[in-house]
Formats: structure tokens, sequence, C-alpha cells
């Protein structure tokens, strides 16, 4: 008796797994559906008459042969799959599944899968893995293929993930990254696998999948009641839960336009399709300033809101609702384009204030090629999407966004240019850092002054204070007091001259409490930059400015307060600071982040001055790009008007080149070194 006991429990261990993922019919989803809709008609019939069996077979067939709903991101005539999705697709097949590109290679959620496992604790890892990545890669495999491997493994893991993750409901605040671990690991699992924004990217991504899949013999009338009732839960948890703001409000809102215009047939669509329509057109007012920057201020973030806008009108023209979105809605994506394309660089890449990665210039070009045909009349578009074999350059070089807070100062659009971007805006919200007065600085094809990036979101320890760390106000381009992050993220433009030899901003921030922040930026002769740092007010203690460089040997001179770059190439740079009496030039830890936990060790210096007096603490700073590493420009400057002044300023800039001759000519002549000329520079302002 025992042996047979123990005979029937291993039995059940084994079909374990395959009675957790056993499909049932879903009768209740003919409740949720509008039966009344055409070509509906064999399913309301069955239906009537008990045969709910038969009425899934024929709501597959309706499925499986319906035209009337195009699809923007699918042909199902033109499928194609990368190297590394195919990847993706074999490796999810044992259950190795590719959820972030930070983590790499891909993580093995076991045979049995475990959908909570969390080897690092980082917050995104466990997010990211209910977004399911792989499988849209395994419906591309399975069509080209025609391998039933992928299609019968995905119903699997699809079945598999409804069952270890059930939504129990959470109060609104509960989705949120600031919650408390909650005691209960259910609840918990629920914050991440039914939090609304992972649960908007399933609900966009299923559609897709439905195409790739539908044709598949484990595509069952069984699994298709299970899946729209799933997606049904899906949907109405969205509108129960939309978050209060920012770009996961429009990720939700853009992808329930996809599911209220790909799934008609529920009762409930047009409203759901409705909400993202009204809550898109809404926020495009709110989310994105007049000159076209999107609110968080970050340049990552504001391409993302680009293609959620975009991705709402091109399933609008494929399903003939354009005229949803008014005038104003398609000006507005225009002029988040032309931002976007003014503070890149010349190799399409963006910067990385706040929390941006760079994003390659392949895709840049993909999606400038796809908005064009949105912009047709806009020649510029159309200049960078075909890397200038057609439409037109913009028609000036330098160019301010002032309510957003990007300055952008360029000698010309070429790989060639010298090109500074200045980021100092308004108060933003969570993926913003405190990084006011911070820039970049570009030139003959090297970001000379890269930001720090963000490295990493949140999470637990360690991740938690990477996070922390690549945020400080002091690892930016920018002035620190005691090296604190700023209490205030408000800055005004004072002054925008954006033309001629001499070009001129002036920006204040209030950035602590009795201190206020001016900057002042000159771009001289399209060649050089020098900025004055003013640091204002009552408050005492330690006032820096802090320079970060890009990765590479430089040689730091402390004696004449002056940083040197001996990078290969042509591109390379002096920078050189006067500061008070006492000032001290002080070398800091230094790191650059590309993406998401990736970076690189670089040199960062800070010029630091003791703040003792109500009177303001001034520095300015040359910084003098060069195409040769043996240039050594000879710099000086001083400030004419000797104390600081609410609406003026003047200084004097002179720089000589010298130039070291290594070559024979130079040596039989018994010459080591040659100036090359002194400009004086009158630099000043008055508004």
């Amino acid at each position: 008796m025992k042996k047979r006991i123990n005979y029937i429990c291993l039995i059940v261990l084994l079909l374990l797994p395959k009675l957790m993922w056993a499909q049932q019919l879903r009768t209740e989803v003919f409740d949720l559906l509008d039966l009344n809709r055409p070509g509906l008609e064999e399913v309301k019939k069955l239906h009537n008459k008990g045969q709910d069996e038969k009425a899934a077979e024929a709501l597959l067939k309706y499925y499986k042969n319906r035209t009337s709903v195009k699809h923007p991101d699918v042909n199902l005539a033109k499928v194609k799959i990368s190297k590394e999705e195919q990847k993706w697709a074999d490796d999810a097949l044992n259950h190795t599944f590719f959820v972030h590109k930070g983590y790499q290679p891909s993580l093995n959620y076991g045979k049995d899968i475990n959908w909570q496992y969390w080897p690092v604790k980082d917050n995104e890892l466990r997010w990211q893995l209910h977004r399911h990545k792989w499988f849209t890669p395994m419906g591309k495999a399975y069509r080209l293929s025609g391998d039933e491997k992928y299609a019968k493994e995905w119903a699997l893991q699809y079945m598999d993930w409804i069952k270890k993750n059930p939504l129990i409901p959470l109060k609104k605040n509960e989705y949120e990254m600031q919650t408390k671990p909650f005691s209960d690991s259910i609840k918990e699992n629920v914050r991440f696998a039914w939090r609304p924004l992972e649960v908007s990217n399933r609900l966009q991504d299923q559609t897709a999948q439905f195409l790739y899949f539908i044709s598949s013999p484990s595509f069952t009338p069984d699994f298709l009641t299970e899946f729209l009732m799933n997606y049904h839960k899906h949907a109405v948890h969205i509108m129960g839960n939309y978050s209060d703001q920012g770009n996961h409000l429009l990720f939700e809102a853009q992808r329930m336009i996809y599911a209220g215009t790909f799934f008609p047939e529920f009762k409930e669509a047009e409203t759901w399709r409705r909400s993202g329509i009204d809550i898109l057109n809404k926020e495009i007012n709110v989310q994105v300033y007049k000159d076209g920057g999107q609110f968080e201020l970050d340049p990552h973030y504001h391409l993302a809101a680009i293609n959620i806008f975009y991705k709402a009108i091109q399933i609008a023209d494929v399903n003939n609702f354009r005229n949803e979105f008014p005038q104003s809605y398609l000006d507005t994506v225009e002029k988040m384009i032309m931002i976007y394309i003014n503070y890149c660089f010349p190799d399409y890449t963006n910067p990385c204030f706040s929390d941006a990665k760079i994003t390659d210039k392949k895709e840049i070009i993909d999606n400038l090629k796809t908005w064009s045909k949105v912009f047709p009349q806009n020649k510029q578009i159309q200049y960078f999407a075909t890397e200038g074999k057609k439409g037109e350059l913009p028609d000036y070089l330098s160019n301010a966004f002032k309510t957003s807070g990007f300055y952008v100062f360029r000698s010309s659009w070429g790989d060639d240019a010298t090109m500074m971007v200045l980021k100092a805006g308004p108060k933003a919200f969570w993926h913003c850092q405190p990084d006011n007065g911070t820039f970049e600085l570009w030139m003959n094809g090297k970001n000379l002054f890269p930001d720090s990036g963000s490295y990493v979101y949140e999470g637990e320890g360690e991740v938690s204070q990477l996070r922390k760390w690549f945020r400080q106000t002091k690892v930016h381009n920018t002035l620190t007091l005691n090296n604190a992050n700023l209490d205030s993220t408000e800055s005004v433009c004072k002054l925008w001259n954006g033309k001629g030899n001499i070009q001129k901003l002036v920006v204040e921030n209030p950035s602590y409490k009795g201190l206020k922040h001016r900057r002042s930026v000159f771009f001289v002769d399209n060649k050089f930059f020098v900025i004055v740092d003013e640091a204002v007010g009552n408050a005492k203690g330690n006032v820096a400015i802090h320079y970060g460089l890009c990765e590479g040997k430089t040689n730091l001179d402390k004696e004449n307060m002056t940083v040197a770059s001996d990078f290969d190439g042509n591109s390379n740079v002096v920078l050189k600071c006067f500061g008070p009496k006492g000032m001290t030039m002080n070398k800091e830890e230094g790191w650059r982040s590309k993406t998401y936990r990736e970076r690189a060790e670089r040199t960062s210096v800070a010029f630091e001055t003791q703040k003792n007096t109500d009177e303001a603490v001034r520095y300015i700073t040359v910084i003098y790009p060069v195409t040769d590493k043996n240039e050594q420009p000879a710099i000086s400057a001083q400030f004419n008007n000797k104390s600081y002044s609410d609406n003026s300023l003047d200084i004097t800039v002179k720089v000589g080149v010298e130039k070291n001759k290594l070559g024979v000519e130079n040596k039989k002549e018994g010459v080591e070194n040659k100036k090359l000329g002194v400009k004086n520079y009158k630099l000043s302002y008055k508004y």
C-alpha cells in the first residue's frame, strides 16, 4: 500500500507542471464579448444553444480570418528576426529569459519557472521579467520556421505565468516604487507582476503575439478563451490604476488605445480606446512644454515620449481614426522631434543628462525615417533621416529652448562641429537629476565632457547606493555648496544670444538656501568656451565647480589650475580655471555611464574655495578644444568688474596658442616653441 501511495505521489509530481499549465474552456469570456458584432453570428448562435466548446471553435476561426483590424507593427508577409531575437527565442525554450540588457548573459529561471527569482535586488530586473520580452521573438521564430516547439512553449509559459501570478487588488500607491516591502510574498509579487506599466507592456505586445501564434495547433479554442480572459483582466486593471503622471501614464494610455483598437469585440473596447485617446490629448499639453521639451528633462525619456505619441498616430492611421487627434497634437510631436534633433550630437547620440542612456545611430535614424512619414513637409527631419541625402539643414546653428532649459551652441551641423549642450531648466520629475547648469561638450567627433549618466534606477542595498552616487550634483559639470545635492532646480534664463563671434548665455538657479548660482557662458569665435560661475548669497561653506572629462589619459597641473587631455586623435581639450585666492584643484572620483549597468572611469576635478563671508565667490573657466594635443594655449583671465553685479558682467580673456615644434626643421633653427599669436577678448553683458 505504501509503495502504491509513493508511486501515485511520484506520478502527481511528474504531472504537476502539466496540470499547472492545463488549459480549460473559460465560458465566462462570452459575457465579455459583444456577440452582436458582424462576424460573430455563429459564435452567438452556438453560445445561445449552450454549445460553448463549438462557440470557442467558431470564435477562433473568426479571429484567424479577421481582416477588419490593422496592426501598425506587424506585417505577417514580411516577418523579420534579428540574430539577437533568435537567440532570445531559442534560449527561452530552456527558460533562459532575456529580461534586461544590463543583465547579460540572460538568467535561467528554472525548469519549473520561478517568476519571483530576484538574484540582484534591482527593481528593474524583477519588473522587466514580467514584460516577457522574449515572447514576441518566439512568435517571429515560429512564423518564420513553422517549428511548433516555439508555439507550444509560449503557450505553456503563458499559462504558467497566469497560474503563478494571481492579481490581488492593492491600493493604488502600493504599485509605486517607494512602497515598503510587504511581509506577504504574494502581495509583494503583485507589486512587480501587476504594476500598471508592466501590465500595459504586456497589453501591447500580446496583440503582436496573438497574430504570430494564432495559426498554431497549440493555440487551441480553450487557450483562446484563457488568453482573452487574461487580456481583459489586464485592460480593466489599467483602467482602475492609471499612473498619476509622467511617462508611465503616457505608456499606459497609448497601450490602452492598442487594446481597444485591436480587440473591438470586447464590450468595453471603445471605453478603453477612448480613455487612452483622451489621456494623450490632455497629457501632451501637460507633459510637453511649448518649446517641445518633455517635462522629465531627460533625452532618453523625451525620445520615448515622442514614440508614445507617434504610435498612437500610427494605429489611428491604419484603423481610420486620425481625426480624433487635433492638429495641435501633431504640431507638438513635430516640436518634440525638432528639439531632439537640436540637442543631439552630429553622430546622432544624445546627451546623458538625468537618467538618459545613449541611443545608437541606427535606432535614431530608423525613428527619423518613421517620423518623416507623418511629417513629410518637414525638410529638416528628412535631412537627418537620410543623413543629408534629401531634405535641408536648419537655417540656424545655435538654439535655445528656454522653457525646457536646453541651450545649444554649435559651430556647424557636421562631424567637425564644436558643440555644447547645457541643461538648466525648471523643476522636473523622477528621472530628472539635480544637475542644473551641467553641460556636455563635443568637438571633432568626440564628447569631451560627457554627463555622468545614471547607471541604475532603483532597488535595495548596493543598487540603491549606486543610484544615489550617479545622481549627485557633484558628479555633474556644475557648482555645489559643501558637495551637497541642489536644494532647488528652478533655473531661469537671463540672457541668450546665439549669433555672432561671441555668443552668450546667462542662467540663474536658486541652488541652495542662501546661495544663488549664476552661470554665464560665452562661445568665442566658434572655437572655445568661457564659463563664469558666481555663487551669490549669505550661505557659508565649500563652494566648488566640478568638471568630468571623458575616458582617457589627462594631465593635471594643480599649480596652474589646468587640466589637459592626452587623447589619441584630433579632439583634445585644455581647461584652465581662475578663482579667488586660496582656490585649490582636487581630483575626484569619476565615472561615466552610457547605458544601464555599464560604467567607465574618467578624470573628474573640482576647483574649491571656502566661502566665509557674504561676498560672492566667482570663477572663470576657459575650455579650449584643440585638434592637436601638442597645442598648449597660454590662457589668462580676469574680472574687470571687481565685485558681483546683479545685471552685468565684464571680464577679459587672453589666449595665445603655443605649439611644440619637434620636427627636424625647427630643431635646425634651434626653435622649440613658437608663439602663434595672442588674442584679447573683452567679454561682457548688461541686461
